[in-house]
């Protein structure tokens, strides 16, 4: 997405090329190769290939999910810090309720429907997904990936 394109539901989900593209895309290419000479030079070492192409895509997944996960901690951090600061302090208490999938769901709301928003998820138990359909103003987050 290119920093002139407007950020909304549609639009906010981002990639990295490098990653998501050309990484991918070279393990893929590797696991057929070898999957293919194993199947027409069948021996103990095309089968090791065959396993260690397999294993290779377990460390890129925990390459991609730990830096989610912090990520997805500050955003609960930073939306629950916020939320402090524009809720009704009658309201405070009820921030700890919001779940992690919800906090992170309510980061694209503007300041002006935050609030409402997290009333909302609260009170109907909406999802991440369910939040971001309901967001009338998008609020940018150009920062993850």
């Amino acid at each position: 997405m290119s920093a002139s394109t407007p950020q909304s539901f549609k639009s906010h989900a981002r990639f990295d090329p490098p990653y998501h593209f050309v990484l991918i895309a070279v393990l893929v290419a590797n696991l057929v190769i070898v999957l293919s000479y194993a199947f027409h030079h069948l021996s103990y070492l095309s089968e090791w290939m065959v396993i260690l192409s397999i294993a290779i895509f377990i460390p890129v997944a925990k390459l991609r999910s730990y830096p989610l996960k912090v990520q997805d901690r500050i955003i609960r951090l930073e939306e629950r810090i916020r939320l402090q600061a524009l809720a009704p302090e009658e309201w405070h208490a009820q921030i700890y309720r919001l779940n992690e999938d919800q906090l992170i769901g309510l980061r694209f709301a503007s300041d002006e429907e935050v609030v409402e928003l997290a009333k909302q998820a609260l009170e109907q138990n909406l999802n991440r997904k369910q939040i971001k359909e309901r967001i009338k103003v998008w609020r940018p987050d150009d920062w993850r990936v």
